[in-house]
């Protein structure tokens, strides 16, 4: 009986090592999105963490007014991808993500979290 519980306890300890790997490090999805950054800050109470919102433009009118938009908010970890956003603020990026099925307090308030910018520019006017 003893060797029987100590089995499952190794094997329920393997399972929620697994599904918290699984969780919250391995990346569901990757790719890039394009924007306006609108805001990125550096926020929290224990877990200071960098947080910033694009809007994409979506569907467009005559003569190329966008007329429906979608923000994506995210997170950064690195602090040198951070402190390059922290003055694009206005313009236009393009940027690379993770995204994970759950999120950490010491990664973000977001599921996603950038990890590049792949591109920055000044908006069309």
């Amino acid at each position: 009986m003893r060797k029987f519980l100590v089995l499952v306890v190794i094997i329920l300890i393997l399972f929620l090592g697994i599904f918290g790997y699984y969780r919250f490090y391995y990346p569901f999805a990757d790719g890039n999105r394009a924007g306006l950054l609108i805001r990125f800050m550096h926020k929290g109470y224990v877990f200071k963490t960098y947080e910033g919102q694009i809007i994409q433009p979506g569907l467009r009118s005559y003569p190329n007014i966008p007329v429906a938009t979608n923000d994506f908010d995210f997170s950064v970890q690195d602090k040198a991808v951070a402190d390059s956003l922290m003055g694009c603020e206005g313009k236009e990026v393009v940027l690379h993500y993770h995204e994970y099925f759950g999120r950490l307090p010491w990664r973000g308030h977001s599921k996603y979290v950038v990890d590049k910018i792949l591109q920055v520019k000044e908006p069309e006017r």
